[in-house]
């Protein structure tokens, strides 16, 4: 009798050290109520939507697994390396400007980049199946409701400014009176349509009359754009941006397809609400 109370005894303890902080099993894998805070941190969402979200990554990874999908570390390498050429930049300097805007180590971005991969295979193989081209009809509908998704300025008037040291730079962007002579300046007018993505993201988001953070320049010092003028946002022709229409709508039935399966799967699946963060 003592050694049956005794093995039920340890099995209750055990059984709540394998729980303790675990707010949700999704098909036997955790969620901690650790998890869900720094999500709803990260997020700013409330606990449930943060819940929602965490699920949801369980059951992408648990569907990755089963579906025995995987990313080798050169699919990783090359595609770090196609983003650092769009920024015209090295590896090595690419890695830096990433740990200096968004605090990765390298090892921390390839494991983004690893799960970004994964997702994007995962992806692929749920809604590439199920998804046709949009006719030419659905692109026209499509311009004429989200025109104002393909408008763009034209240009950016901007002062360059650049130094060696990141630091030295700081000063000029905190203190626009500041003069060293080893920051140099240079006025440029940049085309949208000739400058990457990132750096077009980085100049839309600066107000006027204000410096984009200091970043990398690609030969070893700093730089950051002061932004003279905005010109004028240019409509691009239905022509001209087709192919991102086309992406666009292809984006919105991916994401359909995969929010209806992963609905489904969340039905189905065995996911056990153990108790929510207080």
């Amino acid at each position: 009798m003592q050694k049956i109370f005794f093995s039920l005894l340890l099995a209750t303890f055990v059984s709540a050290g394998v729980y303790d902080g675990v707010a949700v099993v999704v098909k036997g894998s955790a969620i901690t109520l650790l998890d869900i805070k720094k999500e709803m941190q990260a997020s700013k969402l409330d606990e449930k939507a943060a819940t929602d979200i965490l699920i949801r990554q369980k059951l992408e990874e648990i569907e990755t697994k089963e579906r025995g999908i995987s990313v080798s570390s050169s699919e990783v390498y090359d595609d770090i390396k196609k983003m650092a050429s769009r920024n015209n930049m090295t590896l090595g300097q690419f890695y830096d400007a990433v740990r200096e805007s968004n605090g990765l180590t390298s090892s921390e971005l390839k494991e983004k980049i690893k799960q970004k991969l994964l997702s994007q295979k995962l992806y692929s193989a749920i809604a590439m199946s199920s998804m046709e081209q949009p006719s030419e009809d659905e692109i026209e509908e499509y311009y004429k409701l989200h025109k104002d998704s393909f408008k763009h300025p034209s240009s950016f008037d901007v002062i360059i400014y650049e130094a060696n040291s990141k630091a030295r730079l700081q000063e000029k962007i905190d203190n626009p009176m500041f003069s060293a002579t080893d920051i140099v300046s240079s006025e440029k007018k940049l085309p949208y349509d000739k400058i990457s993505p990132e750096l077009a993201m980085l100049l839309q988001k600066t107000p006027l009359n204000h410096f984009t953070p200091a970043v990398p320049n690609g030969k070893g010092g700093f730089m950051s754009f002061y932004i003279k003028r905005v010109n004028s946002a240019k409509e691009g022709a239905i022509d001209s941006v087709k192919n991102q229409i086309i992406n666009a709508i292809m984006g919105d039935k991916r994401e359909q397809i995969l929010s209806d399966y992963f609905a489904r799967l969340r039905d189905s699946a065995d996911i056990n609400i153990i108790r929510m963060p207080k």
